[in-house]
């Protein structure tokens, strides 16, 4: 097929630039070697401009020493990028990168499996270390928003092991709620919600439950308790509290509420690429020691009359 000149220079660029924008948005971007690639793309169009002009004005020794660090440039580029070329390759030997699932699963699906995984793993270690903790995922609607602006700012990434940290009984933020943003951020910790006004469940329940039913109840926010007396794990919404049987129920609870599909079966063949990453009895020692500690504070405490609800 003849086509002009032209036409296939635009072809070949259309091409050049769509490769370049993958790699750059998928491995390059929001990356501490961002800075770095462009400040070694100013040197290259120097570079390039400086060889242009020896070629323009006849400076043939100015043009091969132009001419020869670009081609320098270029290979420091694979050197100053070698982590991204190995993520890249990483990337496309995945098993599943040309499976059908890899092309199916959207952006979003991560993003709730991702939440769905992180949850799921603290609270299975909450729960077992029997530390109490609240936590609020807050609704695209923001229907009562202004119940969860007063709290300590955080905007960081959600991950376990952040929660874990929150929720540990010597710090300062793990008597309050923390609150997750629908783009999977913790937007604060030490939040105070407001309890529920029904006198039926002020005996019945802790500050924890009976603050996570007065938010639902006034929001459609949904809350995950677990309580520092039996460590069993509690799903609220709209106003009403469900015990779950463990970990896995809350698992299912969730990805119900987000619409995630099959995480289970990905699991099994290893196509879910976060799970797995740790489990409640692989996280560092540190953070067994410290759980494992107050957890036989609490054993303890549990003997004791009075103690309380929470």
């Amino acid at each position: 097929m003849n086509r002009p000149p032209w036409a296939n220079m635009v072809l070949q660029l259309v091409i050049l630039i769509s490769v370049i924008y993958f790699v750059y948005n998928r491995f390059i971007r929001r990356s501490y070697a961002e800075q770095l690639l462009k400040g070694l793309f100013v040197i290259l169009l120097i570079f390039i401009g400086s060889w242009a002009v020896a070629k323009f004005l006849g400076f043939n020794i100015l043009e091969v020493v132009f001419g020869a660090s670009i081609q320098l440039l270029i290979i420091g580029l694979i050197v100053i990028f070698q982590p991204e070329l190995r993520r890249m390759l990483l990337f496309l030997g995945q098993p599943e990168f040309f499976g059908r699932q890899s092309l199916s699963v959207s952006s979003d699906q991560r993003k709730s499996e991702y939440l769905v995984h992180e949850l799921t793993e603290a609270a299975k270690f909450l729960s077992k270390s029997k530390t109490g903790a609240l936590i609020v995922l807050e609704s695209s609607s923001h229907v009562g928003e202004y119940y969860l602006e007063v709290g300590t700012a955080l905007d960081s990434l959600l991950s376990t092991e952040l929660l874990l940290t929150i929720f540990h009984p010597n710090t300062p933020l793990h008597d309050g709620a923390v609150v997750i943003s629908t783009e999977n951020r913790i937007i604060s910790a030490g939040v105070l919600l407001p309890l529920t006004e029904d006198p039926k469940l002020s005996w019945q329940f802790g500050t924890r439950h009976r603050a996570a039913i007065g938010l639902t109840e006034v929001s459609d926010s949904h809350c995950i308790v677990i309580s520092e007396e039996s460590g069993f794990i509690s799903y609220v919404h709209e106003g009403v509290l469900e015990k779950l049987a463990g970990a896995d129920d809350l698992k299912k609870r969730l990805e119900k509420i987000y619409h995630v599909h099959g995480t289970s079966e990905r699991e099994g063949k290893g196509q879910d690429r976060l799970s797995g990453l740790f489990s409640a009895d692989t996280l560092p020692i540190p953070f067994q020691r410290l759980f494992s500690s107050h957890r036989r504070q609490s054993e303890k405490s549990e003997s004791k009359p009075g103690s309380d609800k929470r």
